[in-house]
């Protein structure tokens, strides 16, 4: 039986890939770069923005200078339209009630900077009892690394053996393998479902109502 359930963001309870498009298209053509169509952004997220405007940025102007001028326009707008596209994917309001009245713990861990990720969260599940909520933070490595996992595990007291992590990505995988917790992969979010194939995770869910089966299994 799982007691912690460790939820992704972008692409597992969220589809924000529209508003991270535009706000990463915002900046793009602010600075004189071309911009991209939404669905080439699936492949550029996942990794924090940094990450995001590296692989948005054409090959030959990938410094950290220009890095850092997208940065600055897309926080402008981004912080201020992030919940203009996006909206929880179909069943996982339910989902996070379902297991909410199972006594089941929940908690976001993702690479999304943590402003943002504390907003959309507070915006879109207001009455979720998240025990925590945790994105990119200054200092603090990054998914895969397994740090953000393994301080939310501490926090609710529980084990390895109890926590299962839900993602949409390698990433996800990477980070659920690295910290020695049960895997589930989502088939809805940005990425193929042969990427998370790779990683042979526990379960892959077509479905969020499937979710309530692995936490018995």
């Amino acid at each position: 039986m799982k007691k912690l359930v460790i939820f992704d963001l972008d692409g597992t309870l969220l589809n924000t890939i529209a508003d991270l498009a535009c706000s990463t298209n915002v900046a793009l053509r602010a600075n004189g770069f071309p911009e991209h169509a939404t669905e080439e952004y699936n492949y550029f997220v996942g990794n924090g923005i940094n990450k995001l405007f590296e692989r948005a940025l054409p090959p030959e102007a990938r410094t950290e200078e220009n890095i850092l001028r997208i940065r600055k326009v897309f926080l402008e707008h981004y912080n201020r339209h992030n919940t203009d596209l996006s909206a929880p994917y179909p069943g996982i309001p339910e989902l996070l009630e379902q297991l909410t009245e199972r006594g089941v713990k929940l908690a976001v861990a993702s690479n999304k900077y943590q402003e943002a990720t504390c907003k959309l969260i507070a915006h879109f599940f207001p009455t979720t009892p998240f025990i925590e909520v945790l994105g990119q933070r200054e200092g603090i490595k990054t998914k895969p690394d397994p740090g953000i996992v393994l301080e939310t595990m501490a926090k609710a007291g529980v084990s390895k053996e109890e926590t299962l992590y839900v993602g949409d990505s390698g990433v996800d995988m990477r980070t659920a393998i690295n910290s020695g917790v049960t895997a589930c992969g989502v088939s809805w979010g940005f990425r193929p479902r042969t990427e998370l194939e790779e990683y042979a995770p526990a379960h892959i869910a077509e479905r969020p109502e499937e979710i309530l089966g692995f936490i018995a299994s």
